[in-house]
């Protein structure tokens, strides 16, 4: 009977398991869309969200897209990149552009006037209109990740060499967007936005907008993930990334996958960028810093790569505690940053979800 008992047991909450998730994942879901319509309420209201708090979590929620973005790589596909900030930042910048033109009108942008230029360079030119700029959004990151994936996996480069030259590649941008003659404001970056679409960036309503379009593309994002990996496409990322030999033997070329998944991730990444630089309110070349991507690993690593939901739980936690610690202890935080990193790759190599999972089978 006890035997019975176990087996009934463990066949109910073996179905019940998929429907605790799926119930709380509606919860997260619903509280995150109720944040931008608290946050019209008026400021005195008990239940108003601050535009600190919203600023806050519409940050956190943009580099959780990033790690989904990072997870269909590395999770599914098996390549570790390092470069993904720049990606990221890419993003942001084509969005800043689209910004600093809203700000100074029919004028340049205060950087260029203060750098004594007479005309905006050819780069520059249409980047008034919305539209243009939300195609640079995509073309600025999808276009670089093209045209480094296609060499890169033409010359069968994986693993630690993949890595090292996508921490190369953002490196890079990273120094070259630090100049000044570049035409992207330098080390100060973008920054001094005012307005959206004609809109007051800093009223209520363009905030929560941009609040309620940073959880779409959230949910969007996570929808495709879970689509992709369901499909026979990726089964055959899986595939690619347990035994890509094996994958070649039976006659398919991993080159074309490689290739789709990286620049889809870049797109994911540039988009979550463009959402990111009106919210926060500046953008500047230690985006891409080499630092910024090694976090994002972290945040795969923490909650489990190849899961999709593990990265976004992953990404809220480091990125919450680091809120806390940069205001706490802000010189302590990049060696909690390495410890956690540690611990995770020690104890946890299948991240907080897979802990959640082995619980769940015992």
């Amino acid at each position: 009977m006890n035997a019975i008992n176990q087996t009934l047991l463990a066949r109910a909450s073996a179905k019940l398991g998929p429907q605790v998730s799926i119930a709380i994942g509606l919860l997260v879901l619903a509280v995150l869309l109720a944040m931008p319509l608290l946050h019209l309420l008026p400021g005195d209201h008990a239940l108003h969200v601050s535009a600190y708090s919203l600023t806050l979590v519409g940050k956190i929620l943009c580099y959780a897209i990033v790690a989904l973005a990072l997870d269909l790589v590395w999770g599914y596909a098996g390549m570790l990149s390092l470069g993904h900030g720049l990606f990221f930042a890419l993003g942001g910048y084509a969005m800043g552009m689209y910004l600093m033109r809203q700000s100074a009108g029919d004028g340049l942008p205060a950087f260029m006037s203060f750098l004594a230029w007479n005309e905006l360079p050819w780069y520059w030119y249409g980047t008034s209109s919305f539209l243009w700029a939300m195609c640079l959004v995509v073309l600025a990151p999808g276009l670089l990740a093209l045209v480094f994936g296609f060499f890169a996996f033409r010359s069968r480069i994986k693993g630690v060499y993949f890595s090292i030259m996508t921490q190369a590649l953002t490196f890079a941008g990273m120094l070259l967007f630090f100049r000044n003659e570049t035409g992207f404001g330098g080390n100060n970056g973008f920054t001094g936005f005012t307005r959206i679409l004609g809109f007051d960036i800093t009223a209520q309503s363009p905030r929560a907008a941009l609040f309620f379009a940073t959880v779409v593309l959230l949910v969007g994002s996570l929808y495709l993930g879970f689509c992709l990996a369901r499909s026979k496409f990726g089964r055959v990322l899986t595939a690619l990334r347990d035994a890509e030999n094996r994958l070649m033997f039976c006659g398919y070329d991993p080159r074309g996958y490689k290739l789709f998944i990286w620049v889809l991730s870049a797109v994911l990444c540039g988009l979550a960028g463009a959402l990111y630089v009106p919210q926060v309110g500046i953008i500047n070349p230690s985006e891409m810093a080499p630092t910024q991507s090694i976090e994002a690993a972290v945040w795969v690593a923490l909650g489990g790569r190849g899961t999709l939901i593990g990265p976004l739980l992953g990404a809220g936690l480091v990125n919450g505690m680091k809120s806390w610690f940069t205001v706490a202890f802000p010189e302590y935080w990049l060696f909690a940053l390495g410890a956690l990193f540690i611990v995770v790759t020690l104890f946890l190599p299948r991240g907080v979800v897979g802990l959640l999972r082995k619980e769940k089978d015992q």
